[in-house]
């Protein structure tokens, strides 16, 4: 089972290919990436070399309230610039002529707007934690799909990730429920005891969220909890990781929903003309 990378890969790709170019052309690129985020890579024939990136968020209003407009001027402050449609909340301005040395190492830290974005709940857990203060800190939701969402609540002990996930077919929601129970059986391994514990239920909210207003309880949706405890974010690399893998959750898990389908799809096909070929092989009794 492989693990997806945070960054976007093509959007890196469309970025380097611009910023190494030796002759600045006209571009009008729109890429797609994963929770629906939409970049949009274009020039004007005035300005060639003046390369925007606008960055379409559904759930930027959300983030903004846990920093993430901090998270954008930390990382990226040198090139964000007042955005003009509407449609985008983010826009990067790059000068092609003013880049660093290393345009490579820009391009993958540009490729990583989305995670850091969404990382913004996330830190603010962790900082809730290093307060010390006593009882739960504020449920923060991110609701980055279509009737699906990330909440996370910091305590003195932990921080709590909770991720809602809809199956909108029956295959789906019958491979999910045996991935998903793999994730809390497989944690009784002595390998993996520094695992984060993880719950699933596939109806009933977790006690975190349940007093939630307009929560699906039904058989479509299901929610895992994950519960990170200070090893996993105790210091600045072991945070990082653990932010970079724990967004993924939820295309890992439908990305390997469907490479199940397709192996079990491609099995049956092959038993279907090895059928075949016993059929084409017989000979009528006479």
């Amino acid at each position: 089972m492989i693990l997806l990378e945070p960054n976007s890969f093509v959007l890196e790709e469309t970025l380097l290919a611009r910023f190494v170019s030796e002759k600045p052309e006209i571009v009008d690129i729109t890429l797609v990436d994963f929770d629906n985020v939409v970049y949009k890579v274009q020039t004007s024939a005035e300005q060639r070399t003046l390369l925007n990136l606008s960055v379409e968020i559904k759930y930027y209003n959300e983030v903004l309230a846990y920093g993430a407009e901090d998270i954008l001027k930390r990382e990226y402050g040198a090139y964000l610039v007042p955005t003009v449609n509407p449609q985008y909340q983010i826009t990067l301005q790059f000068n092609l002529e003013q880049l660093p040395a290393d345009k490579a190492a820009l391009a993958k830290h540009v490729s990583m707007l989305k995670r850091n974005v969404l990382s913004s709940s996330f830190l603010r857990a962790f900082e809730f934690w290093e307060s010390q203060q006593e009882g739960a800190g504020p449920l923060m939701a991110t609701h980055y799909r279509d009737s699906e969402a990330i909440y996370v609540q910091a305590q003195h002990d932990r921080v709590t990730v909770i991720f809602s996930t809809l199956f909108k077919e029956e295959v789906d929601r019958v491979l999910g429920k045996v991935f998903l129970q793999e994730f809390v059986d497989a944690r009784r391994q002595a390998s993996i005891q520094n695992a984060p514990q993880v719950f699933y239920s596939s109806r009933e909210p977790p006690l975190e969220i349940r007093h939630l207003p307009d929560l699906r309880q039904d058989e479509s949706v299901g929610y895992v909890s994950f519960v990170l405890f200070p090893r996993h974010f105790a210091d600045q690399e072991s945070r990082e990781k653990t932010i970079s893998q724990i967004q993924l959750f939820r295309d890992y898990l439908h990305y390997h929903i469907k490479c199940a389908k397709a192996y079990m799809h491609s099995r049956m096909r092959m038993r279907v003309k090895e059928f075949l070929k016993v059929i084409n092989r017989a000979k009528p009794d006479r």
